[in-house]
């Protein structure tokens, strides 16, 4: 399980001031980006194994045509106040080929918003994955992915997202629209 991009937007509800200078902040926010990933592998390898799907620990070939999320397996879970965060978080998640994605959203939000605006996001984060090599790895292009956030999630405030704004920015940012 690895982390290929992260972004935080303000500090957890909840959160204590903090102590030990930014040095401090950063680990503390690693060690909850990877307490999420470790629970979004943990799920997406529970739903393929009650799938009857073999899972596979490498990415196979990215499509040249953009692929449809409309079935993509995903999933909300809570994780109680305390560790990693200090309140009560719900992780909305989305498994695409061997990749996951995942929002980390308040208690306060919209998780039907959460879980329409990951598949929206999802596909145009796809399209920004350089392979490294057959099988290999993947190198998502952060500046793209800033670029996409800025847009479909601006500040972290989730945004009911129209045909007509999606197209648009696709275009913008040379993205083959999706079928």
């Amino acid at each position: 399980c690895r982390v290929l991009y992260a972004r935080a937007f303000g500090t957890p509800p909840g959160s204590p001031p903090a102590t030990g200078g930014p040095p401090r902040q950063r680990l503390r926010r690693k060690e909850q980006l990877l307490a999420v990933a470790r629970q979004v592998a943990s799920q997406c390898r529970l739903l393929q194994s009650s799938s009857g799907r073999p899972s596979s620990p490498q990415l196979p070939q990215l499509p040249d045509e953009p692929i449809s999320l409309q079935d993509a397996p995903g999933g909300l879970f809570q994780l109680p106040p305390g560790d990693p965060f200090p309140e009560r978080v719900t992780v909305a998640w989305l498994s695409v080929l061997a990749l996951a994605f995942a929002l980390v959203c308040d208690p306060r939000e919209n998780l039907s918003l959460a879980e329409v605006t990951l598949r929206r996001l999802a596909p145009r984060l796809l399209a920004s994955l350089r392979l490294l090599g057959p099988g290999a790895d993947v190198l998502l292009r952060p500046e793209t992915a800033d670029l996409l956030l800025d847009r479909l999630l601006p500040h972290g405030q989730m945004l009911f997202l129209n045909e007509r704004f999606l197209r648009a920015t696709d275009r913008e940012m040379g993205i083959k629209p999706s079928r």
